[in-house]
C-alpha cells in the first residue's frame, strides 16, 4: 500500500509500527486526510523503523502520523521516534502517533509524557480525532500561505 496522490495541501506520510498488522486505521487515516486536501503516502502496515526514515528523507513530508491499533505503540513507538530524531535531516520533522498505546486499554499519562520527551509533537490516545483534525487544519493554513 504505497499509494501518493498530486494534490496541493500538506503532504503527510502515514505509516503503521514495525508489530501492528493492522490496516483498516491506516486506510482510514488516509481517507480522512486526503477529504482535508491533503497529499498522503502511506507506507502500510509492519513498517520497520529504518524504512520510515529512508521515506522521509526522500519524500521529506510536512507530517509524520503514526498509527497502532495492537496495543504496542508505546514501545514500537519510541524504537521509531528514536530512528527518526537520530537523523539530523529529521530532526525538524513534525512526527504524531496514536491509537492504541499499550495493550491495558488504559490512558497512561506517564506513556504519554515518555513519547512527547523521546520526540513526538503530539500524541492521541484512543481516537482522538477532534484534536487531530485541528493539528492537521493549523498545517494545512500554514503550507498554503
Amino acid at each position: 500500500m504505497n499509494l501518493t496522490y498530486a494534490i496541493p495541501g500538506p503532504s503527510i506520510l502515514v505509516t503503521g509500527t514495525s508489530s501492528d498488522s493492522h490496516t483498516w486505521n491506516l486506510v482510514y487515516l488516509q481517507l480522512m486526510l486526503e477529504e482535508m486536501g491533503c497529499r498522503v503516502h502511506n507506507l502500510g502496515a509492519c513498517v520497520p523503523p529504518a524504512l520510515v526514515a529512508a521515506e522521509c528523507l526522500g519524500d521529506n513530508p510536512d507530517l509524520v502520523v503514526v498509527s497502532s491499533v495492537n496495543g504496542h505503540g508505546f514501545h514500537d513507538g519510541l524504537r521509531l521516534i528514536e530512528e527518526l530524531r537520530a537523523r539530523p535531516e529529521l530532526a525538524g520533522t513534525p512526527v504524531v502517533i496514536g491509537g492504541k498505546l499499550s495493550t491495558d486499554g488504559l490512558r497512561n499519562v506517564g506513556l504519554v509524557r515518555r513519547l512527547r520527551a523521546a520526540g513526538y509533537d503530539a500524541v492521541f490516545e484512543n481516537g482522538d480525532l477532534t484534536r487531530f483534525r485541528t493539528l492537521v487544519g493549523r498545517l494545512s493554513a500554514r503550507v498554503a500561505s
